[in-house]
This record gives structure tokens, sequence and C-alpha cells, in this order.
């Protein structure tokens, strides 16, 4: 099977993307994590796969694969990437997509930027997969002989997120994925590590699940800014610093639909034998 992929990265948090006609068209999980392999295969964080819209007023729904094979259910940077590929084939500036962490309407900018609506922040332990008896702004989590301080919160797919005073000094390697498979994360979760610079600035790390820390991660960066807000440290409007560059988010508060903007690159397009 030759299959023809677009390579894209937001802020360096990087994808291939291809088209497929039905599900059953779609690579297995193992073909897909030999083919994120950096140096026998293509290389990417995450594979976006374009598929028939399956919603009314929708223009394409798209399944997202981590490096790992496994399948998640939603991707900020991804998000963008798609957007920008879909609307330039449809010579349109907007466009709605459909992926398995619900709608998602984007806008092409005139300054070249992209953003995306991520719908409405869900802070309720069910929606995270988390386990707690109670909806709270932090959760005590042990890990190890610590006891660390979380934020829980969806963005269509699981975030933890944990303050701390430098994301530069901040323990990604070991925290990253001993929080991301804790037994109270029914299904995994992605770790932000954020650092608060002012109530418009914040510095974030984000280990991602089934991929480990990335240059950048979107819903991360709408996660870290939803639980600022929550907590009473930002304001609506903030600028989030990534490893791999920077976006801005805006979300006016509760009940609210979080915008993200920021760059989405294409690479060059190439084709694969599977």
């Amino acid at each position: 099977m030759l299959l023809r992929f677009t390579k894209m990265h937001g802020l360096g948090n990087d994808f291939i993307v291809f088209d497929a006609p039905s599900d059953d068209a779609v690579p297995d999980g193992a073909a897909l994590k030999q083919l994120a392999d950096r140096r026998t295969g293509i290389g990417f964080d995450q594979a976006l796969v374009l598929l028939p819209p399956r919603a009314k007023d929708t223009d394409v729904y798209y399944r997202i694969f981590n490096a790992d094979g496994s399948e998640v259910e939603q991707c900020g940077n991804g998000a963008r990437c798609v957007g920008k590929l879909v609307a330039e084939k449809l010579a349109r500036q907007d466009l709605h997509m459909d992926s398995l962490g619900g709608r998602v309407d984007v806008q092409l900018r005139k300054d070249g930027l992209v953003s995306v609506d991520m719908g409405i922040p869900d802070f309720t332990p069910a929606a995270v997969g988390f386990d707690a008896t109670r909806e709270a702004d932090v959760y005590p989590l042990r890990v190890g002989e610590s006891e660390l301080q979380i934020s829980a919160v969806s963005m269509g797919n699981p975030h933890a997120v944990m303050r701390v005073p430098s994301v530069s000094e901040a323990p990604v390697d070991t925290l990253g994925p001993a929080v991301e498979n804790h037994p109270r994360f029914a299904n995994r979760t992605n770790v932000g590590f954020l650092e608060v610079v002012s109530r418009t600035h914040i510095r974030l790390r984000v280990f991602e699940r089934g991929v480990g820390e990335t240059l950048a991660c979107g819903t991360g960066a709408c996660a870290a800014v939803a639980v600022g807000r929550r907590l009473g440290l930002l304001d609506e409007e903030v600028t989030v610093d990534a490893l791999g560059g920077r976006l801005v988010i805006r979300w006016p508060g509760p009940g609210e639909h979080l915008w993200m903007t920021g760059p989405a690159i294409t690479v060059f397009e190439g084709t694969v034998t599977l």
C-alpha cells in the first residue's frame, strides 16, 4: 500500500496528515508506530487521518494517532494543521471540523496564523476520566513518596496541570510519565507543567500521553490557561510560551468557548510504502 502524506508542524509538534476513504483504509496502530520512528520511519508526534464528514454542516472528520500507535480524542496543534490544509484545498478562510473529541471550528487569518475554537473546557472528573469523589479546583495526587497538587480538565482529551516555579527546572522526565500513567486516570493523561510569569503570560512544558515531552501541545496550552483562569491567576487573553514557540489563548470564562491561535506549517509532501 502506498501512502501519500503531508508533513506539517505547529511549533515543532509534528504530524503526518493523510486522506483515507473510510475507517477500514486507516493503517493499524503497529504500522503507524513504525512510521513514527525518527530513525527508521518518517518521524512524527501524531498521525492525522482525514475522513469524509460524519456530521451535518462539517467539512471533514479527522482521527488522531499518537507515536505509540494509540488513538486519542483531540490535538490542538494538529487541529490547526488539519484546518489550514483542508481550508486551503477548499479555497476557504473558515471551516467546520469534527473529531472523536468533538467539533472544532477553524479560521485562517490574514497574518498567516490559524485560530481554532477548542470548545468549552470541562472540569468534571468524569470528562477527564479522573477518579475523584467531587469536582475541585485542585486535587492531591500521591506519586511515590510525594503528594502533588494538580488540576484536571478536559479539552476533548484529558489533562493534568500542575504549577511549578520554573519550567526549565521542572522534573518533566520523571513526573511526566508517573502522572500520565497514574491509576486515578482511567485512560492515562497529558501532563502540563505551568509557570505563571504574569496575568497575561505563562511558560509551559507538556508530557504528552503516548508520545512523551513535545516541543508544544495545543490542547495542553488551552488546558493550562483554563486552569490558570479558574484559579484566578490569569486574564482573558494569555500568551503561552512552549519550547517550540508561542501560542495565544483566549477564554472569557466558564461556559464560554476557548480559542487558540498559532502557526501551522507545511514542511513537505511525500509517499511511503506500508
